[in-house]
């Protein structure tokens, strides 16, 4: 009666491999909802990421905000290292006056929008003090989230040799940030759906800096996905690219459309001629963008009050009544390659803390009582694959009781244990008697 599965990786890889053949040394397609990974190609591998770094400096920043810790209209005084950093064009900045003042809104823009390198150091300061210390942050912060395969040393994704000697305490001048593609698709997961007010930002195409003021600068998009850009695509709201020598050109991409949303990630983009270059991080993404939102569709897998066939009661013991009919609380949803709904069957596990070992519930039970849980598995024993545990649990719902049975009173449970006292009795003689014959 109690039945288990476990969900891990890998589902629809041969089919989705053969659809697509992304150029790039590290990629992952996942349902932005659930997390379920629904491509992946060197996923795991540790690769170089580039300004994607800056999604953990906005995680972290937009966490503080939300706690308090910083507000939005907070003023930063410009320190000599930012000022520096700032003043170097041939990196992707705002330049910052070294008198100046700014809002932490405005550096949060700068560095969403921009990839504005001092103004990241800037928020890194803002938030932690100092930069070293920020990065300590950082860290600690992919270990909370549950990221695996990461190491950050710096806040903006930059070579620390860009630093030019003033990087943070503890890194080397030739390191640099370095995540594998699942790592990367999980932070944008965390990213989107903690707080999703970052794609009102991250889907800004242009905007002006300090505009009205001798120091505006137009700031243009680098997602030159977004739809009014120039390899614009329908629904493209975030996230964030990157580009060094050492990590190529990466770009992790989110889009919705229909009410689906999808995330991608592509580390280190080639073109067919195995160039890489800003057309061919958008290209690869758009591969697996059009993939996603032409096969995949959210069904209903389990309906709400679903009764898992051969398990719609649940023997009940020391109650007025035998059996007790059970049943999911909610409905099962998710994204499922186009006509593949029925590839999928509901696995009932009950709750071994409320049943015994002969599978039966003690008396009294209470109607909506979680007496385990339904999940679902394939068919074809191929295997699901989530970026987190929460998005596994998306998966599950818990089975509950769809009745009150009261406990029996003390004369009907001694009659009863009369009653199979002798029907025991009874059974021993019969067996006796006919094996005399």
């Amino acid at each position: 009666m109690i039945l288990f599965f476990s969900l891990f990786a890998g589902v629809n890889q041969a089919k989705a491999e053969a659809a697509l053949n992304i150029n790039a040394d590290g990629a992952i397609l996942v349902d932005a909802e659930t997390g379920k990974v629904l491509y992946e190609k060197n996923a795991d591998n540790v690769l170089g990421i580039a300004s994607m770094t800056k999604m953990m400096t906005e995680y972290i920043l937009l966490d503080s905000v939300k706690k308090g810790k910083v507000k939005w209209d907070q003023e930063y005084h410009v320190s000599d290292l930012v000022y520096k950093i700032s003043q170097r064009r041939d990196l992707s900045n705002v330049p910052l006056r070294a008198d100046g003042t700014y809002t932490v809104r405005e550096l949060y823009e700068a560095m969403a929008i921009y990839s504005a390198n001092a103004a990241t150091i800037a928020i890194a300061e803002i938030i932690g003090g100092s930069e070293t210390n920020f990065v300590k942050k950082m860290n600690e912060k992919a270990k909370a989230l549950g990221l695996k395969d990461y190491k950050f040393v710096n806040s903006t994704g930059l070579n620390n040799r860009d630093y030019k000697g003033e990087q943070p305490e503890g890194t080397g001048a030739e390191e640099e940030n370095v995540m594998s593609s699942r790592a990367v698709a999980k932070l944008a997961f965390h990213l989107i759906n903690d707080f999703p007010d970052v794609l009102k930002t991250a889907s800004t195409p242009k905007k002006v800096f300090r505009e009205g003021t001798d120091d505006q600068i137009n700031m243009i998009n680098w997602n030159w996905m977004l739809p009014t850009l120039d390899y614009g695509y329908k629904g493209m709201d975030g996230l964030k690219t990157g580009t060094t020598d050492f990590a190529g050109y990466c770009f992790t991409g989110t889009a919705s459309r229909d009410g689906k949303r999808f995330i991608t990630v592509v580390q280190n983009a080639k073109d067919a001629s195995g160039q890489g270059g800003y057309k061919a991080r958008f290209e690869e993404t758009r591969k697996m963008m059009d993939y996603a939102f032409s096969n995949y569709t959210t069904e209903q897998i389990v309906p709400k009050h679903y009764q898992v066939k051969g398990h719609k009661t649940l023997p009940v013991t020391k109650g007025k009544e035998d059996q007790v009919k059970i049943y999911t609380k909610s409905a099962i949803k998710m994204v499922v390659l186009n006509g593949e709904k029925n590839n999928y069957k509901p696995v009932l596990v009950l709750d071994k803390k409320k049943v015994n070992s002969k599978g039966e519930i003690t008396a009294p039970v209470k109607k909506g009582e979680t007496v385990g849980y339904v999940t679902i598995k394939p068919k074809n024993g191929e295997k699901v694959s989530f970026l987190t545990e929460e998005g596994q649990k998306k998966v599950k719902v818990d089975v509950i009781a769809g009745q009150d049975v009261e406990k029996a009173n003390w004369f009907v449970l001694m009659m009863r244990g009369i009653g199979n006292f002798f029907g025991n009795v009874w059974d021993g003689i019969s067996s006796t008697v006919k094996g005399w014959f």
